[in-house]
């Protein structure tokens, strides 16, 4: 049942003059989905210049979706401070930080240091999205929350289509040292060759950080509207009735759902460029191989936008459930082929992908009102999965091969096929 705040603000939803707004808030979407993917580049990049196996480069995603676990909360508490155009200036300059923070690490030629700027990106971008998806959700009436946020992640996947492309051409253009010559190199002159290597990601990085900081001075100076169900008395009304986030059945299955859907997402993208590289698979370069990981995430792009428009129509629940059905389908049919069709198959993916997070995220907070910050800071925390499920799929890559280790985003999937069709429902 809606609450009587949110059907109010919900009201002022058709009559107000939103659409301004959007379009700033979709453009912090466009740069938060372009520095996620980079990760997708890191891990071949960075698996060869420190000769590292699966499990260890996992080790990428899992600091980069842990700062989502460790800081939502937190997130949760700024944007009660700040609110939330305040919050969402300060994550873009937080992120900011964090991609400079990758010139020292290059410099120096260190993996440690490469995790802790991953970190500290990680964390801007955790207060961007505890701000962010919520006041799209409730930026206009109710009953387009899922269509509104499909439409604004559209531009999220424009960003994790263009990124691995030009990832690819800027980082993973180098000619790849033979390991008998790294073998005969001194340690002196291995490290070296490390920081040679390594410094391709310096020039993109700045070039990140001065957009992030730009785009968080030109929100700054924007006048975006104030939300009367999300920006007041979140705190204390909610301390006052006893209420909590935790007690809503929807939410808390759909945290689940967010923790599964995003590991597996990740999963699947982290192995890529290394699975297209396999010569049963496709044999290809790892720059090649990085630009066929733009179909991938493009598919998801392309899917946002007709599941923007499918949501008009159909409920979004059903939409999120077949959803989930083929891409668990397409996911097993790669395991079980080779070839054109192994690869083909778990690009289709991203297509299908595409509809997951947005919708998830928008039943899960349906109906909490003032709780929706806190709502959001566990659907947030929950993105740790990208943390887990990888590390999990990398353990199993180095034991059973990278093909067969697809068996777990595979699984992931009929979980969120039960979110969309039982789980959903308010209890």
């Amino acid at each position: 049942m809606i609450q009587p705040a949110q059907k109010t603000a919900h009201s002022t939803g058709p009559t107000g003059n939103y659409g301004p707004a959007l379009a700033v808030i979709t453009t912090v979407f466009f740069m938060w989905g372009f520095v996620t993917v980079l990760n997708d580049i890191l891990v071949p990049h960075l698996k060869g210049i420190f000769d590292l196996n699966y499990t260890q480069i996992m080790l990428i995603q899992f600091t980069f979706f842990s700062a989502y676990f460790l800081m939502s909360m937190p997130s949760a508490k700024v944007i009660s401070w700040l609110g939330y155009k305040g919050s969402i200036v300060l994550g873009l300059a937080v992120m900011g930080l964090g991609a400079l923070l990758f010139v020292p690490a290059a410099s120096f030629a260190s993996y440690a240091l490469f995790l802790g700027a991953l970190y500290v990106l990680a964390s801007g971008m955790t207060i961007l999205q505890v701000a962010a998806n919520p006041y799209v959700a409730v930026l206009g009436p109710s009953e387009s929350a899922s269509s509104r946020l499909n439409l604004a992640q559209a531009f999220n996947s424009l960003g994790t289509t263009i990124g691995p492309y030009l990832g690819g051409a800027l980082i993973l253009s180098a000619v790849r040292t033979a390991t008998s010559e790294l073998n005969a190199m001194s340690p002196d002159q291995l490290q070296a060759h490390r920081a040679l290597e390594a410094s391709s990601v310096k020039l993109p990085y700045i070039g990140i950080a001065a957009l992030l900081f730009v785009l968080s001075f030109a929100i700054s100076r924007f006048k975006l509207p104030v939300l009367a169900n999300i920006e007041e008395g979140r705190t204390h009304d909610a301390a006052a009735t006893g209420d909590s986030a935790w007690k809503h059945r929807h939410l808390v299955l759909g945290a689940l759902g967010i923790f599964i859907y995003v590991g597996a997402e990740v999963s699947i993208g982290s192995f890529l460029v290394n699975y297209f590289s396999q010569p049963d698979i496709g044999g290809l370069t790892p720059k090649d191989a990085a630009a066929m990981v733009s179909f991938y995430w493009g598919g998801a792009m392309v899917g946002r936008f007709a599941g923007s428009a499918l949501m008009q129509k159909l409920k979004p629940g059903k939409v999120l459930g077949g959803a989930a059905m083929v891409a668990c389908l397409l996911v097993t049919a790669s395991i079980l082929s080779t070839g054109h069709v192994a690869m083909w198959s778990i690009i289709l993916v991203g297509l299908f992908n595409s509809v997951m997070f947005p919708t998830i995220f928008t039943l899960a907070i349906d109906g909490l009102g003032k709780l929706t910050g806190q709502g959001s800071g566990i659907l947030v925390m929950a993105i740790v999965g990208g943390a887990i499920i990888p590390l999990v799929q990398g353990a199993l890559a180095d034991r059973i091969g990278i093909h067969l280790a697809f068996i777990l985003p595979a699984v992931c999937y009929l979980y969120i096929v039960y979110y969309g069709l039982r789980g959903s429902r308010h209890a």
